[in-house]
């Protein structure tokens, strides 16, 4: 159990963190920060947190663990802001899904102060805002955890260890690594929600009410808040530009067997991408 929790700017994902510290009983006190008063109030009211701070540097005071949740391209600003105002060896880590830069720079901004080990937990939904956060978000969910080679090995374990409490699976990566991961596994399918919503936003909008469950299925993450998507793709775009590279192969490779006639190969494409699918885990 840590003794205080302080997670800053929580939507569905630093929310959920909160939610499932207070259920698993990982923290003793949990501290939120969020930009605009009004939602500092209503989250003030929450069961699942203690105080809603004013300020960034209010809510770190005296905390041993800080859950940054702020968009990506505020993490690294925030780290630096709140430097002062740690205790010193205090654990700082975040929930960005994109991790090379940020690791780097965060580290350098709380080097001689806190340690930085980066977080990216593999769970969250098309949804945004502390409102659909729960408990159970993380549960048998992969997180990763993002350590440079340099990173104190005690700290890496804490960090660990409070994901292991909410639950959740971790897997330790260098934050490179990490990146070209992601780019596959979770940035791809997002641009590809989106760019067929998008194909499909130039044919007939009447269409859109004969969507079958396929359909939906498919494009659940096009409903996801593009302004948020920008920053990922500015954070990540050579391993998104890989990931969307060796997606464009596959589909021109599918287009010349159907343009050819060759339903072999059609059909080689389609069995090949249900073995891969019928491989995950059950529950995924």
């Amino acid at each position: 159990m840590t003794d205080h929790v302080a997670i800053l700017a929580p939507g569905l994902v630093g929310a959920s963190v909160a939610q499932a510290a207070r259920h698993y009983g990982a923290a003793r006190r949990i501290t939120v920060w969020a930009r605009r008063p009004e939602v500092r109030l209503r989250l003030h009211r929450q069961p699942w947190c203690d105080l809603a701070a004013d300020t960034p540097a209010d809510a770190v005071r005296g905390a041993q663990l800080v859950v940054l949740a702020a968009p990506v391209d505020h993490i690294v600003p925030l780290a630096r802001d709140l430097a002062p105002h740690l205790v010193p060896g205090a654990l700082v880590t975040d929930v960005g899904s994109v991790k090379g830069e940020i690791c780097r720079l965060a580290t350098t901004a709380l080097a001689g102060r806190a340690h930085f080990i980066g977080s990216h937990p593999m769970a969250g939904s098309e949804q945004s805002g502390w409102e659909h956060a729960r408990a159970d978000l993380f549960a048998r969910r992969t997180v990763f955890i993002t350590p440079l080679p340099e990173t104190d090995s005690r700290a890496v374990e804490s960090v660990a260890a409070f994901w292991t409490a909410l639950d959740a699976e971790v897997a330790t990566l260098h934050p490179d690594a990490h990146d070209e991961i992601v780019a596959h596994l979770s940035h791809l399918p997002q641009m590809l929600a989106s760019a067929l919503c998008a194909c499909l936003a130039r044919r007939d909008p009447a269409w859109r009410n004969h969507a079958g469950p396929g359909l939906l299925d498919t494009t659940r993450l096009a409903a996801s808040d593009p302004r948020l998507w920008k920053t990922i793709l500015e954070q990540n775009r050579d391993e998104i530009l890989r990931a969307l590279r060796c997606y464009q192969d596959e589909l021109h490779g599918l287009e010349r067997a159907v343009a050819n006639r060759d339903w072999f190969e059609a059909q080689a494409i389609l069995e090949r991408g249900k073995a891969y699918r019928d491989l995950f885990r059950p529950g995924a």
